[in-house]
């Protein structure tokens, strides 16, 4: 999987902003966490959700369920507003 290239990213502050540009349905913006946009920062190339959860595993001291049940439920909003190549 992957993020669409129809979505673009931007930093302000601690705050991770990804915003659509191409001919997508939604029309909004998406606000996250420093953990939201290590997810996204990991879909700009193509990936897995295994290799998603390793590399957060790799840099933050969560246990692995927590982690995975928080890259779970980020990846399901971003196939909710139609973000991923799948």
């Amino acid at each position: 999987m992957k993020l669409k290239a129809d979505f673009i990213t931007q930093d302000i502050d601690e705050t991770r902003f990804l915003v659509p540009v191409g001919a997508v349905a939604f029309q909004g913006v998406v606000r996250g966490n420093k953990t939201a946009a290590f997810i996204v920062d990991c879909l700009k190339a193509e990936t897995t959700e295994a290799a998603i959860v390793d590399a957060m595993c790799a840099k933050y001291d969560a246990p692995r369920e927590t982690i995975a049940a928080d890259v779970k439920q980020i990846l399901d909003t971003l196939r909710g507003i139609n973000a991923l190549e799948e």
